[in-house]
């Protein structure tokens, strides 16, 4: 990619951090966080070298789904503030130097949008069409569940005028029928809506579903993917270099399908990198990311992948086989009450190490060192860890931990007013874990990752460039090296807890004979023939320059 290009396509070099404005910063102590709060953080997360925040649902809403059973796509829930405080949050947030997206979650409403109460009121409703109705539940209804502890089928009986409603989440969801010209064009009013008070793209909630024609009985005049053009293409007329990032837990080969020729999405979360994983921590062995890294397609040249550690859904596990799976649950999930739906995960990573920093800090490097660009939850900055007492997902979106004062720092209101309890065992709550101590401690996990993060940021070549393995015999050693024009890079890491000695030879040798250690364990000197021998610590990484 030409160098003049890079800023046309910042998603690629980006560091994305996701929060919940509800959970991340009360300002007035009614125990909910607000924009105002956000805001007054926007120096935090810029100390900490984001460059994209991406904002969980924020909209009004009956909040049975956090958020994501929407009554309102053009306001703000008033829990949080006003569309002058978004709006002011967009600026200061601009001001450093940094852009943001929102959740679009236009697959389905809640039952309580007008939209649908005005769809459910009558048979002949102007609205009936905006979702999807039939009179008999068809067959194969409980086929796919998304939520099979909440839901036993995809359509739900409505009393009122005796049809079924359409609904692949919740039944108080109800699937927006895009095949009806009219909803396609009140998505793209929303998404021109929030693109004019300041937003740079969206992270597209469940876009398998939103493309899903199956059960509605009206003909799409267009094909979805087409359509799904038709909507980058819109995006790209309000603003060039907007962003749709996309959540499209599938195999690679359909994954693939999601960036059609450059002209559908621009990125995808790569969950079938984040099972592999889980697998490769748990094993301590790097044979599960090579396969999976092998497997990847190839992307068009202005679209990336999005590479995290934990999302804020479970950690899904669903691409593995069941054997695997069951290997990371004994590892990461033994008790029943750590596992989801039988197929994931609703811890965060400190606990399922045991607190094992070395490790800890080993995978977060790895996870940025990847393809693709890197995406953190609010917390884990810090280290923080889920609360099992919060029901299902919810589990790791407990209130972010500022403090030791009372209620970590979140907020003045009593304990039992907030939105959501704080992690309250002395080893993870914000007795023990805050940020405000991380930030006096010069060895603290906050600090490291703050490093890491601007190191990541200097090594654009691991965004723009073409990547390679370094053949090392050792199955613990994942070695890889990246090269952008005359840039040349090599990311190593130690997936075992034991010290390792490994070598290799570079092809070609660099032109002054040193590697420069970017995190600083030192430069290594390269022999004449090109051969490299260097140590790594059990759990350990170098980031390295090739000068």
């Amino acid at each position: 990619m030409d160098i003049s290009r890079t800023s046309d396509v910042w998603w690629k070099n980006s560091v994305f951090y996701c929060l919940d404005v509800e959970t991340f910063r009360d300002s007035n102590g009614d125990g909910i966080g607000d924009f105002e709060g956000l805001t007054d953080r926007i120096d935090y997360l810029a100390g900490l070298g984001v460059t994209c925040i991406w904002l969980m649902p924020f909209y009004p809403t009956e909040n049975r789904d956090d958020g994501y059973d929407i009554i309102d796509y053009y306001a703000v829930d008033p829990r949080y503030g006003s569309l002058g405080d978004v709006v002011e949050f967009l600026r200061t947030a601009r001001d450093r130097g940094m852009r943001v997206i929102a959740d679009l979650v236009v697959n389905h409403t809640s039952a309580e949008h007008p939209w649908f109460k005005a769809s459910r009121s009558s048979k002949t409703s102007p609205y009936r069409n905006w979702y999807v109705w039939r009179d008999e539940m068809p067959e194969g209804s409980s086929k796919g569940l998304v939520f099979p502890d909440k839901e036993t089928s995809n359509w739900k009986h409505d009393k009122k005028t005796g049809q079924y409603y359409l609904h692949r989440f919740y039944s108080h969801q109800p699937d927006l029928n895009i095949a009806n010209p009219e909803v396609r064009d009140e998505i793209r009013k929303i998404i021109g809506f929030w693109m004019e008070l300041g937003l740079s793209g969206f992270r597209v909630d469940a876009v398998p579903f939103l493309l899903e024609t199956e059960g509605m009985d009206q003909a799409m005049e267009i094909a979805p993917h087409d359509w799904l053009r038709s909507l980058r293409s819109f995006l790209g007329r309000r603003s060039g270099d907007a962003l749709l990032m996309g959540e499209v837990n599938l195999d690679y080969e359909e994954v693939r399908r999601f960036y059609g020729d450059d002209d559908e999405l621009h990125m995808c979360l790569n969950f079938n990198l984040n099972q592999a994983f889980a697998l490769a921590l748990v094993r301590e062995d790097a044979g599960s990311l090579v396969h999976n890294l092998r497997a990847m397609p190839t992307l068009p040249g202005d679209a990336a992948w999005a590479n995290f550690v934990r999302n804020h859904d479970e950690w899904s596990l669903d691409k593995l086989t069941e054997a695997e799976r069951q290997e990371v649950f004994r590892a990461f999930g033994p008790k029943p009450d750590m596992q989801l739906f039988g197929r994931g995960l609703r811890r965060r990573l400190p606990t399922m190490l045991n607190g094992n920093q070395a490790q800890l800090r080993m995978a977060y490097s790895l996870m940025f060192s990847l393809p693709g660009a890197p995406v953190l939850f609010y917390g884990e900055e810090i280290g923080m860890a889920e609360n099992l007492e919060i029901e299902g997902r919810m589990s790791v979106r407990a209130p972010m931990q500022w403090s030791n004062q009372r209620n970590g720092g979140f907020s003045e209101a009593p304990a039992e007013a907030l939105c959501r309890p704080v992690v309250n065992s002395k080893k993870w709550g914000p007795s023990t874990i805050n940020v405000s101590e991380q930030e006096r401690d010069t060895g603290s996990l906050l600090n490291w990752m703050e490093s890491l993060i601007r190191r990541r940021r200097e090594m654009p070549e691991i965004s723009f460039g073409d990547w390679t393995f370094i053949p090392v015999p050792d199955p613990a050693i994942l070695a890889m090296r990246y090269e952008w024009g005359e840039r040349r890079a090599l990311v190593i890491h130690n997936l075992a807890s034991s010290d390792k000695q490994i070598s290799f030879r570079l092809e070609p040798t660099p032109g002054k004979g040193t590697v420069v250690d970017r995190l600083g364990d030192g430069d290594i000197a390269v022999q004449g023939n090109g051969t490299v021998t260097l140590s790594l610590a059990g759990y350990g990484s170098r980031w390295l320059k090739l000068l």
